[in-house]
């Protein structure tokens, strides 16, 4: 009898955990928290389109690299248009490890850029007047829109 209800107790702790990891495997995360919907002046959902060259994996180099989005909404601010050219500082890096002494406000639950991502940030504009750095911008020359200064990145799951 004891071994029946020991299966029993064993079978129902299984399930509950099943069940547990089928919702959460179904959850949509829009990227919302504390940090993304107060720093910056701009808070958008927008999708990663492009990122120009390569992403530099160099400890001794400390860059902003400047990657190409499509806004999909707009949660805070004003926007002129729906590109936007986006300054990520050290890219390489989880945005999580990206702070440093250098730059100190920035952060984010991504752990790495792919093209066809959806991303909700904290933006900042023009970059010049919050990272003095280097800047890897492959569309200087191409485009006369402003750069904007990613302070803050999460991922959306959709």
């Amino acid at each position: 009898m004891n071994q029946r209800k020991t299966c029993f107790t064993l079978i129902a702790i299984l399930c509950f955990i099943l069940f547990n990891c089928t919702s959460c495997a179904k959850k949509s995360d829009t990227g919302e928290d504390p940090k993304v919907t107060t720093l910056g002046s701009i808070e958008v959902t927008a999708e990663l389109v492009e990122i120009p060259g390569e992403i530099r994996n160099d400890p001794l180099y400390d860059y902003a690299h400047v990657m190409k989005y499509k806004v999909l909404t707009v949660h805070r601010g004003t926007l002129e248009k729906d590109t936007l050219y986006v300054g990520q500082y050290n890219p390489a890096k989880s945005r999580s490890t990206a702070a440093d002494a250098r730059v100190v406000e920035i952060g984010g639950n991504l752990t790495q850029f792919r093209v066809g991502d959806t991303h909700r940030m904290a933006l900042e504009v023009p970059i010049d007047d919050y990272y003095m750095g280097g800047i890897i911008n492959k569309y200087f020359g191409q485009v006369d829109d402003p750069i904007y200064w990613a302070v803050w990145t999460n991922r959306v799951i959709k």
